[in-house]
């Protein structure tokens, strides 16, 4: 009996840690996933191990280059937390350039420093289709509920073959993640399936590849404004 009630105890313990450790919440709604992330906001970047040179190397200057030709670029971050991406282009970037970061988690936005912070779910992004020269989302999308839908409004946001940079889970660590965008090839197969092109998959964390992409190619009209009037984020 009591081997039995071990056994059941640690199986409920490793469910619990699955639940809100290994996947953050995810399976248990957006607003236990916001409610976490507003409680670890504070000690986010050191719970990560961020390191500021290997974020630059792999992330600002490529990014970059990337954009070297566009005189103004205006990139989105979506899922931005404490900002890291806004923290890897600092100093890189042309001084008439935009950075927004977005969040659904405002105490996580109140860690970060891009030039903008909007609150905002990933899979309903309150901005102007065709706004962004490029848009990313960096360790976020197999967090998402409805990443197709996310990636939808993503590549809604985006220029016509604006840039995409994104990150996908891999490795054994993939299989934590059932009916989410995770292991190697299946953002690339989405993105195809959405009319994305010259996708390119970079090897880059023991957890996540770097996948850039194009978004489709479009014929619409430019809107005047990016941020709809009223919003008070920004």
């Amino acid at each position: 009996m009591w081997l039995w009630l071990i056994g059941l105890t640690c199986l409920l313990l490793a469910l619990v840690y699955w639940l809100l450790v290994t996947t953050e919440g995810t399976y248990l709604g957006r607003r236990v996933v916001v409610l976490l992330y507003d409680w670890t906001a504070r000690r986010y970047d050191k719970i990560k191990a961020v390191k500021y040179l290997q974020e630059l190397h792999f992330l600002g200057v490529p990014l970059d280059r990337q954009l070297e030709g566009i005189l103004a670029p205006r990139i989105l971050d979506v899922a931005t937390g404490t900002g890291r991406l806004a923290t890897a282009l600092q100093g890189l970037l042309p001084a008439k350039s935009l950075l927004i970061g977005a969040d659904a988690s405002w105490r996580m936005l109140q860690q970060s420093a891009p030039q903008h912070r909007l609150l905002t779910d990933a899979e309903h992004l309150c901005l102007v289709s065709d706004s962004f020269d490029c848009v990313c989302c960096l360790e976020a999308l197999e967090f998402i509920s409805n990443a197709d839908q996310a990636l939808s409004e993503m590549i809604r946001v985006a220029e016509p073959a604006g840039l995409l940079l994104l990150t996908n889970r891999v490795g054994r660590d993939a299989w934590f993640y059932p009916g989410r965008i995770a292991g190697r090839g299946n953002l690339e197969q989405r993105l195809l399936a959405l009319g994305c092109s010259d996708i390119q998959t970079q090897r880059w964390q023991v957890h996540y590849d770097l996948v850039w992409a194009r978004t489709p190619e479009r014929a619409t009209e430019h809107a005047d404004d990016m941020i709809p009037d009223g919003d008070d984020r920004l």
